[in-house]
């Protein structure tokens, strides 16, 4: 027998020892007086002579640590990514449930009942008089965190890394702060939280592979969303003028440290205004949400602080100059010549070769939060032209640490140039381009009845995580992020194998 199996057969013989004391390994309802983080926050200002036994706690916790010593002994319980020590004593619980503690492992879970006090050491400790058993743990905990070095193992067993890392779990309580943040802002200035459909028989509102599926009882295919925008755009012709969507979208594309195929934006929409208007009303969203995430507009990220408050901006053109490194550096006139743009790209017109241009020179350098703005028509589909030159748009996208966490434009709203632009789409895809949009014939219909003058945007829950957080990854911000396939565990047959022993 392997020591795995040992292991996990001792565990199971202490099941029944623990049935046999009138426990239930698999517990029942426990209620507690206090949260362990409720009791440091309140309590560990107090000193040893400003406690008593009259300053009674119910906890529950997962045992962390463990020390016998022998008729008494100490442990850790850990709730809500937060220790305190507990003390447990033979003549003060009784023997059976003394016989109780000795049967635990690291990683089980208990209540226990008693009052607040210090050690000799000075640590704040409860003081146990009864222990009720809650739930039994099979497997061994990680000693300590470098038993999860290996990032796979952290992402595909996210509940043991939330465990192990307390700092883990902040992670994820602040990217819940962010989104908070989002909401409440958004909703004090009259927004309304909405849905829209994840399968789609079109799909849209961004340039990206889908997912497709199959509807058995339709017999039609659908399409993952890509981007909830035409939906969302749908409502505001409806005339609900200010709508917003917390989405999870679905991109058939690749993994990378700022890409996982599914993920989270916040969309909305707003009558009445335009990307000049959101440039405004984005710098105050960020900057808020980065204060009520992490407590100041200025955070720290691969070593750079970045500043919420001060947003720069500039045109796409302007920030190619302003960051252009090495020889060369080109002027407005060049980035404004056709000729000068071709002979610096691939691209087979000068709106894509300026797009193309920007991303390989310019967009790694945007460290500091930023807003790019005068995107080109091509790269652009669902952007209203800028009047004084249609081979622009009015839309900006937000960048930091090299990121882009925004995109937003003054909506198209006219119905005919909104069809020519999707058979520019249908053309770009005939020519091999597998992103390019589709023809949506019912949103060209939605837009004939008329849609007022819109601005919308798009911001990237998890990179704008990322930065708020300090994580280097995308999938240190997603519970759980997408994995290849993992071998067979064994862990069943195991269970099944020892059952019979």
């Amino acid at each position: 027998m392997s020591l795995e199996d040992e292991l996990l057969k001792q565990r199971l013989t202490r099941i029944h020892e623990i049935e046999a004391l009138g426990h239930r390994p698999y517990g029942r309802r426990f209620e507690f007086s206090h949260t362990i983080p409720d009791i440091l926050a309140a309590y560990s200002s107090k000193t040893a002579e400003e406690l008593s036994p009259e300053m009674r706690v119910r906890i529950a916790g997962r045992l962390m640590t463990l020390r016998h010593m022998g008729k008494a002994g100490f442990a850790h319980l850990q709730q809500s990514g937060e220790r305190l020590q507990i003390y447990v004593k033979k003549d003060i619980v009784g023997e059976p449930a003394f016989q109780l503690f000795k049967l635990l492992d690291i990683g089980d879970i208990i209540g226990v009942e008693g009052y607040l006090f210090r050690t000799r050491t000075g640590e704040l400790s409860v003081h146990v008089e009864t222990v009720e058993f809650l739930s039994k743990t099979l497997l061994s905990m990680p000693e300590k965190w470098h038993g999860l070095e290996d990032v796979e193992i952290r992402y595909r067993q996210r509940y043991l890394d939330l465990i192990a890392n307390p700092e883990v779990r902040k992670v994820f309580v602040t990217r819940a702060r962010i989104i908070a943040s989002l909401r409440r802002q958004l909703e004090a200035r009259g927004f309304i939280e909405v849905e829209t459909p994840m399968m789609q028989p079109l799909y849209g509102g961004a340039t990206a592979r889908p997912f497709v599926t199959h509807h058995n009882t339709l017999d039609m295919d659908l399409y993952l969303r890509i981007a909830p925008e035409l939906y969302l755009k749908r409502l505001i012709v409806g005339g609900l003028e200010r709508v917003y969507e917390i989405n999870r979208n679905f991109r058939n594309e690749g993994l990378s440290t700022h890409h996982n195929p599914e993920f989270t934006m916040l969309e909305f929409y707003q009558a009445y205004t335009d990307y000049r208007g959101l440039m405004d009303f984005s710098a105050e969203l960020l900057e808020q949400a980065a204060r009520d995430a992490t407590g100041s507009a200025e955070v720290e990220y691969e070593g750079y602080k970045l500043d919420f408050s001060r947003i720069e901006r500039y045109t796409m053109r302007e920030a190619i100059i302003r960051f252009w490194e090495g020889e060369g550096c080109p002027t407005m006139d060049q980035v404004s010549s056709p000729e000068w743009l071709l002979s610096h790209s691939g691209k087979s017109n000068p709106g894509e070769a300026l797009a193309d241009i920007f991303e390989r020179r310019v967009e790694e350098k945007l460290i500091q939060p930023a807003m790019i703005y005068d995107y080109p028509v091509e790269t652009s589909p669902l952007s209203k032209n800028k009047p004084e030159d249609p081979a622009f748009v009015d839309r900006f996208e937000i960048y930091a640490a090299g990121m882009e966490i925004g995109n937003a434009y003054t909506e198209l709203n006219d119905p005919q140039e909104q069809r020519r632009r999707f058979e520019m789409q249908l053309a770009m895809r005939e020519r091999g381009d597998e992103e390019a949009h589709q023809m949506d014939e019912d949103y060209v219909r939605a837009l004939s009845y008329g849609m007022p003058p819109t601005g919308g945007e798009g911001i990237g829950i998890d990179r704008l995580t990322m930065i708020l957080t300090g994580s280097r990854s995308i999938r240190d911000v997603i519970l759980f992020p997408l994995l290849r396939p993992e071998g067979p565990i064994g862990l069943a047959k195991q269970l099944r194998e020892l059952d019979k022993l």
